[in-house]
């Protein structure tokens, strides 16, 4: 854990030296946006991947279940449309 602590330390401590003169951001604003919005999406399908499965298998016992497996599958994807309202807002 220490070594990780070390060599994040090391990879930030230029960066942050020379913070007072630059008011620049690392990197800009669109690619921020970019970022925001595909690490969302990245989250949701790995999210959606282990719920898919779960419904598919509760609906193949019990079809009473599909509107509730429906909802648990679609609940992930609203991390990646509030993710978009953000990038819009601002």
């Amino acid at each position: 854990m220490s070594e990780m602590l070390l060599a994040f330390a090391n990879a930030v401590g230029p960066l942050a030296q020379e913070g007072a003169a630059a008011a620049e951001p690392a990197i800009p604003a669109s690619a921020a946006a970019a970022l925001a919005v595909g690490l969302a999406a990245l989250g949701a399908g790995y999210a959606e991947r282990g719920i898919g499965s779960a419904a598919i298998g509760a609906i193949a016992e019990d079809e009473s279940l599909f509107g509730t497996g429906l909802i648990m599958t679609v609940l992930p994807e609203t991390l990646v449309i509030l993710a978009l309202v953000v990038v819009f807002l601002v």
